[in-house]
């Protein structure tokens, strides 16, 4: 697809620029435990950095800290630094810190609790015995069991809030989608306790404000923000919700014929990222 002269010009003079990164801009390389670039992503975030127009790394993923995956993405080529990497663990410590929870039992790796930690938060082990436990936060988590599911549910039935990095069942792998741990977990804990997650990584308003703040953007300029991904349901409906502008990939979870409701169509559909590079 090629872009209207019109949002051409959106694009050129956008305030900044959110990219999801696994199937959007790289795919996770199982031969190197890293990251391995898509076609054209490294010189369109090069292009950006060399106009001054701020970006962000956005991924949903929680497996490790956001400077390691910046990390991983610096070795694969791109000039992102760990300032501009954000998890959803990024957005949940800056929302949790906000509303005053400040005990959190966090369902995830070291990786998952490393931005609540860096945050001032008191972050109890998935297992772990405690009280006044004030919220209960699931991510990337393979290692679950049952006595995580079992303090999990006394922690909420106890009053804590259950919130969560990211509720889709899937994300974009080299080798085709994989089953994020987040959602399956998030299912259980419902069943158990009838609370429904509440969601602080992508699509929420508070991971879009989050990434908008690391930019120095105010608010007012959520409409000149484009938002760049492969999944309809996280960056698209993301975008759409705030009113920014939102390119989709058909390069991981979004196929190129997907017939797909309002709330989580992009404004462009694009095979790769050539035609935003050429737009840029």
């Amino acid at each position: 697809m090629t872009f209207s002269p019109e949002f051409k010009a959106r694009l050129k003079d956008a305030a900044g620029f959110i990219f999801d990164m696994d199937g959007t801009i790289a795919l996770g390389d199982a031969k190197s435990g890293g990251h391995r670039a898509l076609p054209h992503a490294i010189e369109v975030l090069e292009t950006l950095k060399a106009a001054g127009t701020p970006f962000v790394v956005f991924t949903n993923g929680t497996a490790k800290p956001p400077a390691a995956y910046a990390n991983s993405l610096r070795n694969a080529g791109f000039p992102v630094e760990d300032s501009q990497m954000l998890t959803p663990s990024s957005s949940a410590a800056v929302w949790l810190g906000k509303v005053g929870m400040g005990k959190v039992r966090v369902l995830g790796n070291p990786g998952c609790a490393a931005p609540l930690i860096d945050a001032g938060l008191e972050v109890v082990g998935p297992s772990q015995e405690a009280d006044g436990v004030e919220a209960v936060y699931t991510g990337w988590f393979r290692e679950f069991d049952f006595n995580a599911l079992e303090a999990a549910c006394h922690s909420l039935w106890n009053g804590a809030k259950l919130v969560t990095a990211s509720n889709v069942p899937f994300f974009a792998t080299e080798n085709g989608r994989a089953i994020g741990a987040s959602f399956p977990i998030n299912a259980m804990l419902t069943a158990m306790t009838g609370k429904r997650p509440r969601i602080l990584g992508k699509p929420s308003r508070v991971a879009f404000e989050t990434a908008m703040s690391i930019m120095g953007l105010p608010r007012s300029a959520a409409k000149n923000v484009v938002v760049v991904g492969d999944d309809p349901a996280l960056e698209m409906r993301m975008a759409n919700a705030v009113g920014a502008h939102s390119v989709g990939l058909a390069t991981g979870i979004m196929g190129g014929d997907a017939a797909l409701p309002e709330k989580d169509r992009p404004s462009a559909l694009l095979k790769d990222l050539r035609p935003l590079l050429e737009a840029l």
